[in-house]
């Protein structure tokens, strides 16, 4: 059967999504701090589960099934073409045999959409270093977030042991070089301060100094425009056959949809890029770029933005990537974010304060600043498999906050001895926190349940997560 009448139904494919996007509300991807896809995880888990409830899958089902699929894919602003070449693929391989005799044919067809995501973003991800000293050249659009992208991936460099050298070459945005020094001081890394009117000038100086002061790698933060020309072309193509940079990188913005496709496109025509940076995937981006632009340009993701702070840039997986799409969680990224959080002596005194019993409030403060390390807990929620099925689930990051405040407001001795906090000294604390009496009972009540649960953790499965988080 032609890819035609899984969605298309005799109607342009151009027609069908504009109009799908036109009746798309913008205000249901303007919640705050929304997960990257968060709508099309929703709409593909939906489908899924219609699909689980059949103990038998006919090819009509899914046809059908591809058709509702393709939907979701371009409400979440996929590259049309992308989406038709990835149902086709899907098609092909989910009429077939392995699906239609396998005893789980619903987990064969999510078996089958997963492999195909990770396709359609797979690459070389890595990130390469050669040349005396290795060249990083950020390329991208104003406003795409490319100089605070620098900072970020310097500040990475540095934590696995390098020297990261940024160097500022955009003359025409005021206040650039300005910017990217005060990021560098910020995450502690070198900037190159006397900077030129012409970057090539700048970039010999910067190599110079680099050189004698054995700094690896530059990272060029270089100009930028509001669209696309031939001038700034010209410009970047001539700073690239003097630096020979290793990686010529794309910073490009995901809130803009299919013109960080566009864009993508036009770098990779114009300058010729190695890969790309999408920024801004904590946002309203509806997540139809990432999907998009490895099929469009050949050139993979290579790192993602997600969030404002310097730290919040992260490697891209595209195996963990279509887990996340597909509502089955990221649990390696959660074990990460928590063994860069938790450190190795924090959780082996936690482990031995547990088997003793001497699990306290001081102890239960730590734990919640460790969790506030890790970043956005409705983020990490996400990561568990099967809870993202849970719409409602939501967050309150300032109750946690006021948690730390009511145990803050405790004397030493409150903190060792919770039994001990009568009604004279709940008031005391809920004044000095700023809470409510009511407020205060409810963290005893939470303490108390967690520590009991904590007790019956001591035996080997308890101990099998200590080890897990070390």
């Amino acid at each position: 059967m032609p890819l035609e009448e899984i969605g298309c139904l005799g109607e342009g494919v151009e027609e069908i999504e504009g109009r799908i996007l036109d009746k798309t509300p913008r205000s249901h991807y303007r919640l705050k701090q929304l997960a990257m896809f968060e709508g099309l995880t929703e709409r593909l888990q939906t489908i899924f589960g219609r699909l689980r409830t059949k103990g038998k899958l006919s090819e009509q089902d899914v046809l059908k099934a591809l058709r509702e699929i393709r939907m979701a894919l371009l409400e979440a602003d996929v590259h049309y073409r992308v989406a038709k070449e990835f149902l086709e693929r899907v098609r092909e391989r989910a009429v077939g045999q392995e699906v239609m005799r396998s005893l789980t044919p619903a987990q064969q067809v999510l078996k089958v959409v997963k492999e195909e995501l990770e396709a359609l973003m797979a690459g070389d991800h890595s990130l390469g270093l050669r040349g005396d000293p290795p060249v990083i050249m950020l390329v991208g659009l104003q406003g795409s977030g490319k100089t605070t992208t620098a900072a970020k991936l310097a500040l990475r460099l540095k934590k696995q042991g390098m020297r990261p050298f940024l160097v500022p070459l955009d003359p025409y945005r005021p206040a650039a070089a300005e910017q990217l020094q005060r990021l560098a001081e910020r995450v502690g890394v070198a900037c190159f301060e006397d900077v030129k009117g012409d970057p090539l000038e700048a970039f010999l100086e910067a190599r110079g100094r680099a050189m004698s002061e054995g700094l690896r790698p530059m990272i060029l933060d270089t100009a930028g425009r509001l669209h696309i020309d031939e001038e700034l072309m010209q410009e970047l193509r001539e700073l690239k056959e003097r630096a020979k940079p290793s990686e010529v990188l794309l910073v490009a913005d995901a809130m803009t949809g299919q013109d960080a496709v566009n864009v993508a496109r036009g770098f990779e025509e114009g300058v010729g890029i190695t890969g790309v940076i999408l920024t801004k995937l904590d946002g309203d981006a509806r997540g139809g770029a990432a999907l998009s632009i490895k099929a469009v340009t050949g050139k993979p993701i290579k790192f993602v933005g997600v969030g404002e702070g310097v730290e919040a840039l992260e490697p891209f997986y595209p195996d963990r990537m279509a887990s996340r799409i597909l509502g089955m969680g990221d649990v390696l990224t959660l074990i990460e974010k928590a063994q860069e959080a938790i450190r190795e002596e924090e959780a082996i005194r936690l482990e031995e304060k547990i088997r003793r019993k001497e699990f306290d409030l001081e102890d239960f403060r730590e734990h919640l600043r460790m969790l506030r390390r890790m970043g956005s807990l409705e983020d990490l929620l996400g990561m568990i498999p099967g809870l993202s099925r849970f719409k409602g689930i939501r967050v309150d990051e300032k109750r946690i906050a006021r948690m730390e405040a009511i145990i803050n407001s405790m004397t030493v001795e409150e903190r060792k001895k919770p039994h001990i906090i009568n009604g004279s000294r709940r008031r005391r604390i809920a004044r000095g926190s700023g809470t409510t009496v009511q407020e205060v009972n409810q963290l005893l009540r939470q303490f108390e349940a967690i520590r009991k649960m904590l007790k019956e953790m001591q035996g080997s499965r308890g101990r099998r997560w200590f080890r897990l988080l070390q």
